[in-house]
């Protein structure tokens, strides 16, 4: 597997790396039983997490949240920590598994329209729009699907793992892979259009922010903590800005990817590090509005008015899109490696590492509601369409829930 090694999750943390050269395996083995052992993990029969899952509080539900329906995809993906998540054209959904299988369902009554067996380790995706369907492999290629039937429309080879969801947009997929290149493909055959690269790191955290464009510029962040944009007709560089700049004596202290996609309103961008920074952005000139000290790689949701983190501890966040400042903080899920939030009308949606989604009101963070996906550690955020919430579970089930009070 080409530039990248999947690792276990170290118990009461939810941090997960890859060494940037399979040569440094031995290297790689001592940091990680360095990290075990500061962090007090127990792999060996040793003394308890240091940091143990916060157990599930006894609350009153203003929510009635109902299970519509549910589906099965194909074998799971436990432990591997892929950007494996539902994505949606509104009449369907579509998710995949890692060992290789995608298939649509119908969004509202959840019949299976199709299932296709690629025979790839798939591990990013799908991203879905201009009639294709378009996934990534932890070998390094790329796949596109007819929207309709799932026929295979084109597979080509990139440079390296892709563990970011493509982008999709005009007559162009763009693909992040794990050795620091954003690649143009042209969306007829796949075939390169342009390709950049940045530096990566020896160590950093396992997973990449999906690059996203706004009318003509495709906007990526990287591993080496800098955020850049450029033209998407021929790559040419708009502005490239260290975002969150690596500090410390140790490499596991430097870590400073920007693993969460940027979310983009109007005119300004909004990005969040690995021990870096929340900041918001002027997307014309990259031009850093405001910052604030809170440290992600699951992602972030925006609404009219606010910005929701989670955190890298599982606690969640709600800050001023204008300011940066903090509205609330809501540490009842602290550790249970808590998903990136969603927003669904007035509340915020989460899943957590045993299966649970949960709903947060957007006004004071206060829980409303809380139902089980079944068993399976729920690693990608939530999908809102209409008012339906769409989780995948990392062992490959697909769950559709809406506000039972609503027809």
């Amino acid at each position: 597997m080409p530039g990248a090694y999947p690792y276990p999750r170290f118990p009461g943390h939810s941090l997960m790396m890859r060494l940037a050269h399979p040569a440094a395996g031995f290297r790689l083995f001592v940091v990680v039983l360095a990290l075990a052992l500061v962090s007090g993990c127990s792999w060996f029969g040793g003394d308890e997490e240091e940091d143990p899952p916060a157990e599930l509080v006894k609350f009153k539900a203003t929510l009635k949240i109902r299970k519509v329906w549910s589906g099965g995809i194909g074998d799971g993906s436990e432990h591997l920590r892929l950007a494996l998540n539902v994505a949606s054209d509104g009449a369907h959904v579509y998710a995949a598994t890692h060992d290789g299988r995608v298939a649509a369902f119908e969004a509202v009554k959840g019949k299976r329209k199709w299932l296709r067996k690629t025979k790839l380790e798939l591990s990013a995706g799908p991203a879905v729009g201009e009639g294709v369907v378009v996934l990534g492999s932890s070998g390094g290629d790329v796949i596109a699907l007819d929207v309709n039937d799932g026929t295979e429309r084109w597979r080509v080879s990139v440079s390296s793992e892709v563990l970011a969801t493509p982008a999709l947009a005009g007559d162009h997929v763009y693909v992040r892979t794990v050795d620091g290149k954003l690649t143009a493909l042209n969306l007829a055959d796949g075939s390169q259009a342009w390709f950049v690269q940045q530096s990566v790191p020896r160590l950093s955290v396992r997973g990449t922010g999906a690059p996203v464009v706004i009318k003509s510029t495709v906007i990526c962040g990287f591993d080496n903590g800098r955020l850049a944009a450029y033209e998407v007709g021929d790559g040419s560089v708009i502005w490239d800005i260290l975002l969150s700049p690596p500090s410390g004596r140790t490499e596991v202290d430097r870590l400073s990817d920007l693993n969460a996609t940027v979310r983009v309103v109007g005119d300004d961008i909004y990005a969040i590090g690995y021990q870096g920074t929340l900041s918001a952005l002027a997307a014309e000139s990259g031009q850093i509005l405001w910052t604030r000290d809170i440290s992600s790689h699951s992602g972030i949701a925006v609404d009219f008015n606010n910005l929701y983190v989670t955190g890298d501890a599982s606690d969640m966040y709600a800050v001023s899109r204008r300011t940066g400042r903090e509205h609330w903080r809501q540490e009842t899920l602290l550790n249970r490696d808590v998903s990136g939030p969603a927003p669904f009308a007035g509340s915020i949606v989460v899943g957590d590492f045993d299966g649970y989604v949960h709903w947060f009101d957007v006004r004071d963070g206060s829980l409303q509601a809380r139902v089980r996906a079944g068993g399976g550690r729920i690693t990608s955020q939530p999908l809102v369409v209409n008012d339906m919430v769409y989780v995948v579970t990392d062992d490959g089930k697909l769950y559709a829930f809406k506000d039972a009070t609503k027809r």
